[in-house]
């Protein structure tokens, strides 16, 4: 009882029970790179401290169905190999854009 209270008193202080700031950026840079780390990958953005990463593939490389067995293993390729507070969102996107000119 004596130490869940020093324990409670102890975690009141401010920023008794945050990562410091060298362990937050290594940890956002290896969620992005695991995220570059599959194929038809252009980028990763790891957005809202972390809760989120959002990844933008290669349109002609990757398809719908790609996309989305995509997203499932970066999820759980993320469960594997990272340690992290909460849960992490992944959201793949795929964007077809044609551009033409008139003259």
């Amino acid at each position: 009882m004596l130490g869940a209270s020093a324990d409670a008193i102890s975690a009141a202080r401010p920023g008794a029970r945050r990562e410091t700031l060298e362990k937050y950026v290594k940890r956002l840079e290896e969620l992005e790179s695991l995220a570059c780390g599959f194929p038809g990958v252009e980028q990763a953005y790891a957005v809202q401290a972390g809760r989120e990463i959002r990844v933008i593939v290669n349109s002609g490389q990757v398809g719908d169905r790609e996309a989305a067995t995509m997203c499932r293993d970066m999820a759980k390729a993320i469960e594997q190999a990272l340690t992290y507070p909460g849960e992490i969102k992944v959201s793949v996107l795929r964007e077809t854009r044609t551009v033409e000119f008139a003259r």
